[in-house]
């Protein structure tokens, strides 16, 4: 190992969140400890969503090292080139189970300790080098700071962003009046929709399906294109955006108008919703689901999932079918179900003749794996405590006719190995913005109750 090249040592959780994380770091060395080798072998035969992920990092090892000697497991294996500008680093195996006790600083009776003893021995034999732990637990980084370990991080070749203050809101408000900061404005009329163009100066960091809104409430926009120097905005409205109704319900603010109007068009494939507990996110999904499926005969059904807790591992031993074990896990659905028909005498008939009618069907997303979704609504919920490579494999089993909705709030997350910045949810805003046939909306307000406000904005 020359003495530029850092050192990457890999915890399990990293190749369980992105199994080809060990080809990421360009021309760096990797090493991954035995213990690491082990508690994805015994993680690989479990009944749950990550061991797909944990057969997927053995096999792409197992590829990687397939020719290699024992001797060049150990010295470095060349890994495959993926940047012609920057030579490929090495992969090798480390036993930590044979370091050398002087040099280690923790006990070995946790797999843990031994990963950490790890990167410590690799740092004290290797002093030219910078030696990294990379690792998703918090108090793995503490308890290796702890050691004597100088560089610990979060893998962080899949965020996008350092801040989830700077997450994408996919809506831009001007202040004051929007005309006052156009200074040459053409516009033309087809049918009811009327599409300005303006210059890019005035929104450099435009893009696609990006909702332009203004403080004074006199406008509302969206874009819909751009050439070399001006920009394409479709005027919605403000008045017809709040006017918006979808089994009897209307937008209590402009921001729920925006979120209406991405998911009531057919034209956008992938709606992604966030906000705080309380803004509407479900009931707004639920409703202009039941009205594009019943009403207008967009699509034939609704399927329902969201995470289930441990990222989406299992729906554990309840009795029943796959949508009764699904059940309490998608209370939030049927809460929202008996809002939309509370006015029914008999809410129990009610319920389950709209969800017959609709077509509701509960999924797991265990079970989304392989599947090819044809014409259907999705209604991904809770998918803030999802990873981006769980997410990619709810999107991709999107086929033909097919929308999918994605909720969540990325204050409440669950995971014990995500954050606000590397949440899938984050991931996918950022990836999917410039996509013409997606649109985010940050529904910003609690419109919930005044207790629920009060508490998300206080507590």
């Amino acid at each position: 190992m020359t003495a530029e090249k850092i050192i990457y040592v890999l915890d399990t959780n990293i190749l369980l969140h992105e199994p080809f994380a060990f080809l990421s770091f360009k021309e760096h060395d990797v090493v991954v400890p035995m213990t690491v080798l082990e508690e994805l072998d015994s993680i690989k035969d479990r009944q749950k969503d990550v061991s797909r992920d944990a057969r997927v990092a053995i096999r792409a090892l197992e590829d990687t090292l397939v020719n290699a000697t024992p001797e060049e497991v150990l010295a470095g294996v060349k890994l495959p080139q993926n940047d012609e500008q920057h030579p490929s680093g090495c992969l090798s195996i480390i036993n930590d189970y044979a370091l050398d006790e002087s040099k280690v600083k923790l006990s070995f009776n946790e797999n843990d300790n031994r990963i950490i003893n790890c990167a410590i021995y690799l740092q004290a034999k290797n002093p030219k080098n910078k030696v990294v732990l990379v690792t998703k637990d918090i108090n793995m980084r503490l308890k290796a700071k702890g050691a004597g370990l100088a560089f610990v991080e979060d893998y962080r070749t899949d965020q996008l962003i350092d801040d989830i203050q700077f997450l994408t809101k996919g809506y831009h408000q001007f202040p004051g009046d929007f005309w006052e900061h156009v200074n040459e404005c053409e516009s033309e009329t087809e049918g009811r929709n009327t599409t300005h163009y303006i210059s890019q100066e005035l929104l450099p960091n435009h893009y696609m399906n990006e909702y332009l809104i203004d403080e004074g409430e006199h406008f509302a926009g969206k874009v819909t294109g751009w050439g070399d120097e001006k920009l394409a905005i479709t005027d919605l409205s403000r008045e017809r955006l709040m006017a918006k109704q979808a089994w009897g319900i209307h937008p209590k603010n402009i921001y729920q108008g925006m979120a209406m109007d991405a998911l009531l068009d057919p034209t956008i494939d992938l709606v992604i919703l966030t906000g705080p507990a309380g803004c509407g996110k479900t009931l707004l999904a639920l409703a202009t689901a039941l009205e594009q499926v019943i009403e207008r005969g967009l699509y034939d059904k609704i399927i329902v999932t969201r995470s289930t807790p441990e990222i989406a591992e299992s729906i554990g031993f309840l009795p029943g079918t796959e949508e009764e074990k699904m059940a309490p896990w998608l209370a939030a659905i049927t809460d929202s179900l008996e809002v939309l028909h509370k006015q029914d005498e008999n809410m129990n008939g009610s319920l389950n003749y709209i969800m017959d009618k609709a077509n509701i069907q509960f999924k797991s997303i265990n079970f989304m794996r392989g599947r090819s979704i044809q014409n259907a609504l999705v209604l991904l919920d809770e998918c803030q405590n999802l990873t981006a490579s769980q997410l990619k494999t709810i999107i991709t089993r999107c086929g033909e006719g097919t929308k999918l909705v994605c909720s969540g709030n990325l204050a409440q997350i669950d995971s014990n190995y995500l954050t606000a910045v590397t949440s899938g949810l984050t991931y996918i805003v950022e990836r999917f913005k410039n996509f013409p046939g997606s649109s985010t909306i940050n529904l910003n307000g609690v419109v919930r109750s005044r207790l629920a406000s009060f508490a998300e904005e206080n507590l």
